[in-house]
């Protein structure tokens, strides 16, 4: 593992290894595989390295995972079953993990630009400086000096900023969003959810046990405010959910004016704000004004991000900022007892002091936005009286709707047929919504040709619509 370590990434050789357990199973049998505690010592990487490397194959459809028992291989003649279940999103991960498959359903803004070398060349660098911190105490909220970081990062003014006690770190933004729902005992709490919303965070509610009603957004990205307004009066709303800055997956802006009546409504009916900051950093042009976080009471407020989203996959910890709950959270991030390197996250801390986040920052929405725009170029010249879609004006991917009415799982599987993913819209609702929408994102390179395959969704819509 060390020697890997020189020649590529960490997760990458753990990845390697895992997939040869997998692939030993007999069809018919239930093989357990290691716990991640073990796989830590045994391969001598961090517990957060093997379960990322964990996560890759579970959303391939090659391993599942038990509560409270652990990871399971899935038996060899039972892993395509996925693609004949009725959860789009099940079918999707798993041909999006394909290598056959062209994925337009990713959006992944590290996959063009990362800062996973220099991270691993400034970890370098302090492990020569200070060989001790290796073997260093870890903290279970995250380390300090990365904490105080993020903290310096979001404060804003004497009444809106943070310290490093407000600061909670784990192996990524499941984990966070699950222990924070934990903590603050939210089972059978209504929560107002912006839709569409992130597939993966409708979930965590969901499985937390948590009753979800969802504000659809227009097409313009904005809030039915009257609707928010009603349903904050006749609902024992106890939390709202809205994306801080960038409407995702839209890529919509919130209006300033609707920003500060947000605010309001929140101050007047005492709702807690839980901010989704995932594609924060990812608006195009100038900066869109203040964000959401920075109007509202800011001892009702949540915010939670991920540091995968602008470093790279060395680093997929996801974070949570709090004034309160300090006991409770403290120890639900005790009990779960993260082993992340403290190296890495020192290293991260300074890329944060030393202006290199920013400045990859500037580079990475600059590409971003020439490859999006690009990508929405190639649409309308191929499908450009089939979809509609608006120039985003941040985010990490299009937000398509047909036109003329189709059947959105026809489509979906039309196009896998044809070795082409997609995100239906309906996977970023719990409730149906979105059915006639499409995300779509680049492929990893940011550079191929997509011309034949836009030439097959033009096609498969044709041949698809509902008359």
């Amino acid at each position: 593992m060390n020697r890997q370590r020189k020649t590529g990434f960490a997760y990458q050789a753990v990845y390697r290894y895992l997939s040869t357990l997998v692939n030993e199973v007999a069809p018919g049998t239930r093989k357990k595989l290691p716990s991640l505690r073990d796989l830590s010592r045994r391969l001598k990487v961090s517990i957060s390295t093997i379960q990322y490397a964990y996560s890759l194959l579970e959303s391939e459809g090659r391993i599942y995972s038990v509560a409270k028992s652990g990871y399971f291989a899935m038996p060899p003649g039972s892993r395509g079953v996925c693609q004949n279940e009725k959860d789009m999103l099940q079918t999707m991960q798993y041909y999006a993990n394909r290598p056959d498959m062209l994925v337009l359903s990713r959006v992944e803004p590290t996959a063009l630009m990362s800062l996973d070398n220099p991270l691993l060349m400034l970890e370098r660098e302090l492990l020569r400086q200070n060989p001790r911190w290796q073997g260093s105490i870890r903290q279970p909220c995250g380390e300090l000096e990365l904490r105080a970081a993020l903290a310096a990062r979001y404060t804003r003014s004497a009444q809106h900023y943070w310290c490093a006690d407000d600061v909670y770190i784990g192996v990524d933004v499941r984990a966070v969003l699950e222990i924070m729902l934990s903590a603050l005992e939210l089972r059978g709490s209504t929560v107002l959810v912006s839709s569409p919303c992130s597939w993966m965070i409708l979930r965590v509610l969901q499985a937390a046990g948590l009753r979800i009603i969802e504000v659809p957004l227009c097409q313009a990205g904005r809030l039915d405010l009257e609707q928010f307004k009603r349903l904050l009066r006749s609902e024992p709303v106890r939390l709202v959910l809205l994306c801080s800055g960038v409407s995702s997956p839209q890529g919509s802006l919130m209006p300033e004016s609707d920003k500060r009546a947000i605010a309001r409504l929140l101050e007047l009916h005492g709702a807690w704000l839980l901010e989704n900051d995932l594609d924060g950093e990812f608006c195009f042009g100038d900066e869109p004004g203040q964000k959401l976080r920075d109007l509202v009471n800011p001892d009702r407020l949540l915010v939670f991000s991920s540091l995968e989203k602008i470093v790279g996959p060395e680093a997929p910890y996801g974070y949570l900022l709090s004034r309160h709950f300090s006991a409770q959270l403290q120890r639900h991030f005790l009990l779960r007892s993260f082993r992340m390197p403290p190296i890495r996250q020192r290293a991260i801390a300074r890329l944060y002091r030393k202006g290199r986040i920013d400045l990859h920052l500037q580079q990475l929405r600059r590409y971003l936005q020439e490859c999006l725009y690009g990508l929405a170029r190639q649409l309308q010249e191929h499908l450009g009286e089939q979809l509609h879609l608006s120039l985003p004006m941040g985010g990490a991917g299009l937000w398509t709707r047909v036109v003329e009415p189709v059947e959105p799982r026809r489509v979906f599987e039309r196009l896998l047929e044809r070795r082409i993913v997609i995100a239906p819209g309906e996977i970023f609702s719990l409730q149906g919504l979105h059915r006639q929408y499409f995300r779509l994102g680049f492929p990893q390179d940011g550079r191929q040709d997509l011309t034949w395959a836009l030439q097959a969704i033009s096609e498969v819509l044709r041949q698809e619509r509902l008359e």
